[in-house]
């Protein structure tokens, strides 16, 4: 669901002879796309947010950037650039844009939920490729022509929605810095270790989708409304599992993303609305049991 993420700040490596970030003309990706990324390092990312949705879950009316945004982002690599993406889209769009995708040269790398009783139902269909980036731009935004996605960029907001939730007390509980994202307290969490994909480093972890992403979104009289997704390999998928459980926070999907990453990883989704200093304490129980960077 990677509208959740903040950047984590990591050593940019690519592995093999990559094109530098310089020799992309990155003017006409923006323009393939219809609008400007944010760069971190060596990685632009560009977000799709589904502001023309209106989701529910558990009375709980879901911002964009809680768990409706999707993005893509383009890495320089040996060849051109790597992209790699998460499409949120209702289950009448899931063939439509996958034809078009695939008709064009993007590979698919999984379809499936990242959170349970949405209303009206969400799909995450997360996608790469390599080669020419204007080209993958192009194919990406002809793939998301064929679902309701906004094609148009948003206005930025005059001003950001407050987060009513003691933030510095989040931010001590989790042990990391969160930042404030169009009504969402966003926390990403990068792994101790780098991870590959096809050879290449995927960093900064973040914004390429490999940092563990948490989200609170205020709920009132200090609750909140809690979804992300744990970046896991395979031993710390059921520790992780059972301390979420044993804290109130829902499992809500545990799968893949990619194909060819080192280490192989898991991407565990939860959720929860409760008392957010209650849940956060539950999330970092849960981290403690993840390889995890330390801030």
């Amino acid at each position: 669901m990677r509208g959740v993420y903040v950047l984590a700040i990591c050593a940019a490596t690519t592995i093999g002879g990559a094109a530098s970030a310089q020799e992309i003309d990155w003017k006409k990706v923006d323009e393939a796309l219809g609008r400007s990324a944010a760069v971190s390092g060596d990685v632009h990312r560009y977000g799709f947010p589904r502001s023309d949705l209106t989701v529910t879950l558990d009375g709980v009316t879901i911002r964009p950037t809680l768990a409706l945004g999707g993005w893509t982002a383009f890495k320089p690599a040996h060849g051109g650039a790597m992209v790699m993406g998460d499409l949120v889209l209702l289950e009448t769009e899931i063939n439509p844009v996958m034809a078009k995708l695939i008709e064009n040269g993007i590979e698919i790398t999984a379809v499936h939920n990242h959170v349970l009783r949405g209303n009206p139902p969400t799909f995450y269909m997360h996608i790469g490729g390599h080669g020419d980036p204007v080209k993958l731009a192009t194919a990406i935004r002809t793939g998301l022509a064929e679902s309701k996605t906004p094609l148009t960029p948003p206005a930025a907001p005059a001003s950001q929605p407050a987060i009513d939730l003691d933030t510095g007390q989040l931010d001590q509980i989790i042990g990391a810095k969160g930042q404030a994202n169009g009504g969402v307290y966003q926390f990403g969490v990068p792994r101790r270790d780098p991870v590959t994909e096809s050879g290449t480093q995927l960093a900064p972890a973040g914004p390429m989708g490999v940092a563990t992403a948490i989200g609170f979104q205020p709920t009132g009289g200090g609750k909140a409304a809690i979804t992300g997704d744990f970046v896991l390999t395979a031993d710390e998928v059921n520790p992780v599992i059972k301390a979420l459980r044993s804290n109130g926070i829902e499992v809500t999907a545990v799968h893949s993303h990619m194909l060819n990453e080192q280490p192989r990883l898991f991407f565990l989704h939860f959720w929860a609305n409760d008392d957010a200093m209650k849940l956060a304490k539950g999330l970092r129980a849960a981290l403690d049991k993840t390889a995890s960077a330390k801030s």
